[in-house]
């Protein structure tokens, strides 16, 4: 299986993603507290004899700053793939054949002391498939992409 920037992917007998076959893949890493998550509604039509998987990740991304503004807008425009770590530690590929579109978000500087100063995001991503699991052989639970040479891991601004 080939997605546009990832490659071949290579999936195990569980149906997840074993390895990941492209090159130059740039991976923008965020540290989220609070109010995050990941949601997956599967929609069947008896009708149709249809099923797809609508996931939809929720993000609320910390400290407000002209680069995250920068950020924002190459992820407004593009069709990325999301790789969730759970607070289980296990990795889930979002948008994995038609990528993820950013569907609704805000940027709040804040009113009073205690207020949210950040931008919230809403990704969404309809696939024939639920996110698969990501298993890569030299993974680790602080680096779930250890060992891969051709991925690169970049702090995301908030971080």
């Amino acid at each position: 299986m080939t997605t546009d920037d990832l490659g071949a992917l290579t999936i195990g007998t569980d149906d997840e993603v074993t390895a990941i076959g492209g090159t130059s893949i740039d991976v923008y890493k965020y540290e989220l507290k609070g109010a995050n998550g990941l949601e997956t509604a599967v929609t069947s039509s008896n009708e149709a004899g249809t099923t797809f998987f609508e996931s939809t990740l929720t993000l609320q991304l910390p400290k407000l700053t002209k680069s995250e503004q920068k950020e924002l807008k190459l992820l407004a425009y593009t069709r990325p793939r999301i790789f969730v770590q759970t607070r289980n530690n296990d990795v889930l590929l979002m948008g994995e054949k038609y990528g993820v579109e950013l569907t609704a978000g805000n940027i709040s500087s804040g009113q009073n002391m205690a207020d949210f100063n950040g931008i919230s995001l809403t990704f969404t991503a309809q696939e024939a498939l639920a996110p698969r699991f990501v298993e890569l052989s030299g993974a680790t639970e602080a680096d779930p992409f250890a060992g891969e040479t051709d991925i690169t891991v970049t702090e995301g601004t908030n971080s």
